[in-house]
């Protein structure tokens, strides 16, 4: 598919109001040249709550939403303007991203018209904070497996109990979609719902989980008697699984998105190289430039064909299982850029920070393994991309043909 990189006139005058925006309002926005704004621990959710409320009344959010439910309604392209530009000006990315890449998309397309009016424009400025309410204490990948219960109650309300893990953002979270089982005499993927909850209903506890990179950005979600309306399932009942195929489809498209390095910047990484290479000798110089190479190789062929994407989406086409490629990718890339990272720290990548100071490498490594399990596993990923692109047969998996 044929790709033009060079903006339009059009285009290329949104881009100048957009980095005159940027200009203008600099000393009022949050900055940071990688994932984090500080030290692990030291989470900084009301800054960029306020960074991303005056990018929203800028006109800078929800680039591609429809007008009436609070974006912008413009196309793709600007939204990949938007993205270049923050990334240009250090501005980190947006802190309620869970909400704009997943669940505002699964709202537009399968909530009710008072669903949309409600959440989307407060989502889109961060006034609301959401988080995403899927995987479960021993089902692995297997969302289908989800056991936590809601069963509906004379009143037509529904009482849920279970149990939720690596929720991330869910202590900051004011609301979340979440998928429960409402059906146990049909298959797995057949007797499940999904509903947005109210995070601050009683009988809804959130527990932060340390990781290993010193944040707490995951969390247990334990649900206790909780009562939702029926006004808030999203989609019919028993139809969770399709509406989770929405979310699912989405948030990989988010992390493998065009121009997304997953919180590590390649030029960040360049000039680490440059201030790090010559404490070494030669030879390990020139199998770390022979790295950096990969890493920077492996950086424009994710931005390059994430383009390609961002072309099928502005024709009106429909993301398909590219997108798990992207996130495939996206986060190999990531993992050995951030793996560079560390070993330019040279004796001291045994610690938990440089001699300099700089945390940030190590941090970024030790948060990998979690990126590479969002949004489903490698395993997962592959095996889509094994059955809808290759065309190769379907791994057997009990239940599937169930469904």
């Amino acid at each position: 598919m044929p790709v033009d990189f060079t903006d339009s006139a059009g285009d290329a005058e949104y881009r100048a109001r957009l980095r005159d925006f940027l200009r203008r309002h600099d000393h009022e926005l949050e900055h940071s040249d990688s994932e984090y704004l500080s030290e692990p621990g030291v989470e900084r959710i009301e800054e960029l709550r306020r960074t991303q409320a005056l990018l929203y009344d800028g006109g800078y959010v929800g680039v591609t939403w429809p007008r009436e439910y609070g974006g912008q309604g413009e196309g793709a392209i600007r939204q990949a303007i938007v993205t270049e530009e923050l990334a240009r000006a250090s501005i980190p990315g947006l802190v309620n991203h869970l909400g704009i890449g997943m669940c505002g998309p699964t709202i537009m397309a399968h909530g009710s018209e008072d669903q949309k009016q409600r959440y989307l424009r407060r989502l889109l400025r961060a006034d609301d904070m959401w988080c995403q309410l899927f995987s479960e204490p021993g089902s692995g990948s297997d969302l289908a497996a989800s056991r936590t219960k809601a069963v509906r109650q004379d009143d037509g309300t529904w009482r849920v109990d279970g149990q939720k893990v690596w929720t991330t953002f869910a202590q900051y979270a004011a609301y979340g979609i979440l998928l429960a089982r409402t059906d146990t005499d049909v298959p797995k993927h057949r007797g499940l719902t999904m509903f947005v909850i109210d995070m601050s209903t009683p009988g809804v506890t959130v527990r932060p989980l340390r990781q290993m990179n010193g944040a707490s950005e995951f969390n247990e979600v334990f649900f206790d008697g909780v009562v939702i309306s029926d006004a808030e399932r999203l989609g019919e009942v028993g139809e969770g699984w399709r509406v989770a195929l929405t979310t699912l489809m989405n948030e990989r498209v988010a992390i493998g998105g065009a121009g997304n390095e997953l919180g590590m910047r390649t030029d960040s990484l360049v000039a680490r190289a440059r201030e790090r290479l010559p404490h070494f000798s030669t030879g390990e110089q020139v199998r770390l430039r022979e790295q950096l190479g990969r890493v920077l190789v492996e950086n424009l062929a994710i931005r390059y064909t994430g383009y390609r994407r961002l072309t099928a989406l502005a024709r009106g086409q429909t993301p398909g299982p590219e997108a798990s490629a992207g996130k495939l990718s996206a986060v190999r890339a990531a993992i050995d850029g951030a793996e560079l990272g560390v070993r330019l720290s040279g004796p001291d990548a045994a610690f938990a920070r440089a001699a300099d100071g700089d945390w940030r490498w190590h941090t970024t490594q030790a948060s990998m393994p979690g990126l590479a399990i969002a949004g489903g596993t490698d395993e997962v990923l592959r095996n889509i991309i094994g059955e809808r692109v290759l065309g190769l047969a379907p791994e057997p998996t009990p239940g599937k043909a169930a469904r």
